[in-house]
């Protein structure tokens, strides 16, 4: 972690028992962001703190390009072992301290700490903050733990012409001087300084008040006509409304501002009443489905989740960052499903989220949801899908364990009893088992402490009437991870009428052990589908019986409800990656049934789905078939949809994907010159991009196409796809010339690494870069201890050879893993890109076998 503390557990403790921040003052000049050699802006901070025991020594982070000068009570500090990566030492503490840093800091360009970007459309400069994990040192000096919470008063100057937000609503503006102005802030509510924020430029601003809560949202200028404001206001009125009444605390914070910002790295941040969210992601410049918009909707109801979970009431150490996430993710798809439009969120949440979590607990590196954080390095990698989406299948189980009310009883006490503070899961248990009268430390121990996912597979014995003699549930583990949990599932039975498969009837059971039989389905007619997990109460893989199976491959679109369809879609890609099922199978079933799917989410879901197996699982000397068949059925599907529709454009994007042939890639050309369009389909610019990117992957379009494309998008977007196309140039000059900038001394943007990254390797191309995979084991441990670690880690993953599926990548991960001195993240993430090639491997023999 170049250019901060790597601040451990331990010291955080003995730091939380020593003191008690009282106050937080911070100047900042940020009037240099505008000029050419602006590099640094100077940050001021006044720290007034309590210790409780005078004559203690300890020490304050300070991740400064230099610091001028600092004083603890009136004395000068020595400055002559002070590190960016050591923070400043404050020795003979009293019982009343004030520390006063005057230092300057760097803008950043990888999203963290204070992040500078220049608009290229008219040359404005915007700035944001992003603290999490503990970035806050970024910017000024500061205790940067989340149990030393204090108060925090934000001074800024900026240019005339900037507006400034923070947490807190300004008190008063002043010039300053220069075309510059200083904008002082109210002093904050309590809080963490990890969400404390500053965000400031010429921001286009929209505002509103609801419920006695004034409501603003922001974009740079140049993306105001795609700030949908009313769809934007909309889910977060209708947040607000189902949070109050469900938690019986009301927003503390006299204001609530939502800003859409350049380059970010995450998908937000909970910054307390001035999130941050990612543009790139959630403003649309083009058509888009109802899937992006769910999305949206999400994210704004997570970081709005996180306003009482995680910034009022905080995790005492980032032991508990699961609880802050898998709550938020956890409340925003309860919220969504209940408040909003989308009230098919749990089907995305299977679909989209859950997948995640599976796929992250099937990894060498898996993990319990609650995990001891040794170190600031170990927490930066476990923003993964343990931590967020198994964490959420968890509380979701529980709520259906304990019940809602007493649920949502338990939440009300824990708020009301730590507002302010910081607790731990141990503290909400405490309230949940009080309002509910359930013992729960079992069932948190089983879920919580234990690693790894379970199997459920019924084995199925039908009696020559026709029902069901035996029903058996067998539960599986892993072998290096033999927990057998208690899964409270739903069992449905699915009839097959006239096409449509509808569920006749539904028990709740509790499976345990190695192999649970379902006296209750004893002597009931059996049906078409029997379907464990109905209405996904567990986090567990399922499989269905050979009847079963054989009836969803014919009839999966019958199914009349999402949650279950996403259930089968779902059961079929776990057994695509366990080698259970071919890919060419798999797929087969994809083209089958996908085309009538009426869920926006599950034909997204499992499109991407179906292209990740071909370029994964599926055997290379079938794979082109693969992707023809996949380019065909998408075509069809897309000629059928509904002219204008999301579905119209999903199975247009799909196409544009697959296509590999001459003749898909001239229909993809005409398209991109206004011919051969199908009717309502609007090849607008987001799109013109997919498609030309598509072109130029496969090598039917190059650098003209590019700079012509770019000249008519001249705007951040257009740069960043710019940048990812002609990544996907396919020569070798071109590659090698990709690599080098990515692997050289000086660090890119974010945005740009992320798009050069993500274009360097293509499905088609993996002969072209074959020879960098043994550059990468040569090169990122360098890049990983010279960049921050955002970019650190998306070097580490995208980076890695992966699409290069043989024993030979296995073996030259092996020996890299066997080399002494690489730190454990690092060692985590390279050995993450292993299990995916051994997975592949085993993938791809199964469907060369089947053949």
């Amino acid at each position: 972690m170049p250019g901060v503390r790597n601040l451990t557990q331990v010291e955080a403790t003995e730091r939380a028992r020593l003191l008690d921040v009282t106050g937080y003052d911070i100047r900042l000049d940020l009037s240099t962001a505008v000029r050419a050699d602006g590099e640094t802006f100077r940050s001021v901070t006044e720290v007034r703190f309590r210790c409780a025991e005078p004559g203690a020594t300890t020490f304050i982070e300070t991740a400064a390009e230099s610091v001028r000068s600092a004083t603890l009570n009136g004395d000068p500090l020595d400055l002559s072992e002070w590190s960016a990566e050591s923070g400043l030492t404050l020795p003979g503490l009293a019982a009343e301290n004030t520390l006063v840093v005057d230092a300057d800091f760097a803008y950043s360009s990888s999203g963290q700490g204070l992040h500078r970007t220049v608009d290229p459309v008219d040359g404005e400069t915007y700035l944001y903050s992003q603290f999490e994990t503990a970035d806050a040192q970024k910017v000024f000096a500061c205790f940067d733990q989340p149990d030393l919470k204090s108060v925090y008063t934000w001074h800024a100057t900026v240019p005339e012409h900037w507006r400034v937000v923070s947490n807190m609503p300004v008190q008063r503006e002043e010039p300053a001087g220069e075309g510059s102005k200083t904008v002082h802030f109210t002093e904050s509510a309590r809080m963490s300084t990890y969400i404390t924020a500053l965000c400031t430029g010429p921001y286009h601003e929209v505002r509103e008040s609801h419920d006695g809560i004034d409501l603003g949202v922001f974009c740079r200028a140049s993306m105001a006509p795609h700030l949908d404001s009313d769809d934007l206001f909309l889910i977060t009125r209708q947040g607000f409304d189902f949070f109050h009444e469900k938690f019986g605390v009301r927003y503390p914070l006299p204001k609530y501002d939502q800003l859409w910002v350049p380059d970010f790295n995450a998908g937000a941040m909970e910054n307390f009443g001035c999130v941050t969210h990612a543009e790139s992601h959630y403003l649309f410049r083009s058509q888009v489905t109802d899937y992006e918009y769910e999305q949206r909707a999400n994210t704004i109801l997570h970081e709005l989740a996180h306003m009482w979970f995680g910034d009022l009431v905080t995790m005492r150490w980032w032991n508990d960052l699961w609880l802050n996430e898998s709550f938020a993710e956890w409340a925003s798809h309860w919220c969504n499903t209940h408040a909003t439009r989308f009230s098919g969120a749990w089907t995305t949440f299977l679909s989209i989220r859950k997948n995640w979590g599976y796929r992250q607990d099937q990894l060498s590196s898996t993990h319990p949801v609650y995990t001891e954080m040794p170190d600031l390095a170990a927490v930066e990698v476990n923003f993964d899908g343990i931590t967020y989406a198994k964490g959420a299948s968890v509380l979701k189980q529980l709520v259906a364990y304990v019940g809602e009310e007493p649920f949502v009883a338990g939440l009300r006490a824990y708020f009301g009893k730590h507002a302010w503070g910081n607790a731990t899961f141990d503290d909400l248990l405490t309230e949940l088992e009080a309002a509910s009268g359930r013992e729960l430390r079992k069932f948190a121990a089983q879920w919580l402490e234990t690693a790894q996912v379970n199997t459920l597979r019924p084995e199925v014995t039908i009696g020559a009437d026709g029902t069901y003699e035996r029903v058996l549930v067998r539960q599986e583990a892993p072998a290096g991870y033999p927990t057998l949990r208690t899964h409270r599932i739903g069992v449905g039975l699915y009839d097959l009428t006239d096409g449509r498969l509808v569920r006749r009837e539904r028990h709740e059971v509790d499976v345990t052990g190695e192999a649970t039989e379902l006296t209750v389905l004893h002597g009931v007619r059996a049906a078409d589908v029997l379907l464990l997990n109905d209405e996904d109460l567990t986090y567990a893989k399922l499989r269905l019986d050979e009847r079963s199976m054989a009836t969803v491959v014919q009839h999966i679109a019958g199914l009349d409800s999402s949650l279950a369809r996403a259930l089968c879609w779902t059961a079929a890609w776990d057994m695509v990656r366990d080698a259970e099922l071919a890919t060419r199978d798999y797929l087969a079933l994809v083209l089958a049934g996908l085309p009538a799917e009426t869920d926006i989410n599950l034909v997204t879901a499992t499109l991407r789905q179906a292209a990740a197996a071909l370029s994964a699982y599926a055997d290379p000397a079938w794979e082109a078939t693969g992707w023809a068949q996949l380019a065909r059925t998408a075509k069809d599907a897309l000629d059928a949809a509904a002219p204008g529709s999301g579905f119209q454009l999903a199975w247009a994007r799909a196409y544009a994907a697959a296509a590999r042939s001459d003749e898909d890639l001239a229909v993809l050309r005409g398209w991109l010159a206004g011919e051969g369009v199908p009717a309502g389909l609007t090849v607008d610019t987001e799109l013109r991009w997919t498609l030309l990117q598509a072109l130029v992957a496969n090598g039917a379009a190059g650098t003209a196409e590019i700079d012509a494309e770019l000249a008519a998008d001249r705007t951040a977007s257009g740069e960043r796809e710019a940048a990812y196309a002609r990544a996907l140039i396919p020569t070798a000059e071109n590659k090698a010339a990709v690599w080098a900038e990515l692997t050289g001394p000086r660090q890119l943007p974010n945005w740009r690494q992320r798009a050069l990254l993500q274009g360097f390797g293509h499905p088609t191309q993996v002969e072209l870069v074959a020879p960098y995979g043994e550059r990468y084991f040569a090169t990122v441990a360098r890049i990983w201890a010279s960049r921050d670690s955002e970019p650190a880690q998306e070097f580490a993953l995208l980076a890695y050879p992966g699409h290069l599926v043989t024993d030979e990548t296995v073996a030259a991960t092996d020996a890299f893993l066997a080399g002494e001195g690489h730190p454990a993240p690092l060692r985590r993430l390279v050995a993450e890109g292993r299990d995916g090639v051994l997975r592949a491997l085993k993938a791809r023999a199964k469907d060369a076998q089947s053949a």
